[in-house]
């Protein structure tokens, strides 16, 4: 029977039967359901009932303002904060690897927000950037120090209020990048700095030639989940502005899903659904593209 099952693979098979019910259960049938949903018009989940199929459910999430903001929000958000935070990350972490003293403390360090509640982290830089009656923050109060003029970041100008967001964003999304750029700078064979430095190669150079195409598979990696993450943003804004997105205008993809099915304007899962499928598109077609570039840029 041994022979039998080792020589069949169904010995491997049997290994990852748990893992592959997992993943049909809580996420094939999922997707399957969802998607059986967003072609089913007027969808009543009270009666399980509903009067058609097409595709209006489409028409009308394409066509909603509301669901436009957020697809606007969202795409700002992730154009500015993943190369932004990969780019700082990375020359933090070269930093770290080029010192000695007290390298684990910084590590440490940087590492400390990566730990910290998210909902607690949005909430100290809404005291930060928030006016009030009593203070205009101490953002803007060192604003008006060097002859600015304050700034209500919460509730004041949508220029003001991504900055906000995409600020908390790089700094909550930092410490992970910094753990796995480090670790890839880490892993560096020595041998080959060794030989740029016996020919005399400059350290920019180096980076280039040396550093940057080792790490790349890292630095693809998080360019990957730093797309996918900024994609589903919905707690870090929730921290920021509240409940009531909408009227902040400041709504992304993930919130609007998720007003639809429990918000003021909930109890639609059919314009949820369709909200959602697109949003796996357009996250299947960017991770598709960027695979497609890294088979010519990141070195294995």
């Amino acid at each position: 029977m041994k022979k039998l099952l080792r020589d069949s693979g169904l010995k491997g098979w049997l290994y990852l039967l748990p893992a592959i019910l997992f993943l049909g259960v809580f996420m094939v049938y999922p997707l399957i359901d969802v998607f059986v949903y967003s072609f089913e018009e007027g969808y009543n989940s009270a009666s399980q009932t509903f009067f058609g199929t097409g595709t209006y459910n489409y028409s009308y999430v394409l066509h909603d303002p509301y669901f436009l903001q957020a697809v606007k929000n969202t795409f700002l958000l992730v154009v500015i904060t993943v190369p932004l935070s990969t780019g700082i990350a990375l020359l933090i972490s070269v930093g770290l690897n080029s010192i000695k003293p007290l390298r684990n403390l910084f590590q440490t360090i940087y590492f400390l927000p990566y730990v910290t509640n998210t909902l607690a982290v949005g909430l100290v830089f809404m005291i930060l950037f928030k006016k009030t009656a009593y203070s205009d923050g101490l953002i803007n109060l060192m604003i008006t120090w060097f002859g600015g003029t304050a700034v209500d970041f919460i509730e004041g100008p949508y220029w003001a209020r991504m900055f906000v967001l995409c600020f908390y964003t790089i700094w909550v999304v930092m410490p992970f990048k910094i753990l796995i750029l480090t670790s890839a700078l880490a892993s560096v064979d020595q041998m080959y700095y060794n030989a740029a430095r016996v020919d005399g190669t400059s350290k920019l150079r180096t980076f280039l030639r040396i550093t940057l195409p080792m790490i790349s598979p890292m630095i693809f990696y998080l360019i990957i989940t730093g797309f996918i993450g900024a994609f589903k943003a919905y707690s870090d804004v929730v921290a920021l502005f509240g409940t009531d997105l909408n009227a902040a205008g400041m709504n992304t993809i993930v919130g609007y899903v998720y007003d639809m099915l429990y918000g003021d304007s909930g109890g639609y899962p059919s314009y949820a659904s369709a909200a959602a499928i697109i949003l796996f598109a357009i996250v299947l077609t960017i991770t598709c593209i960027n695979l497609l570039v890294s088979k010519k840029k990141v070195r294995y």
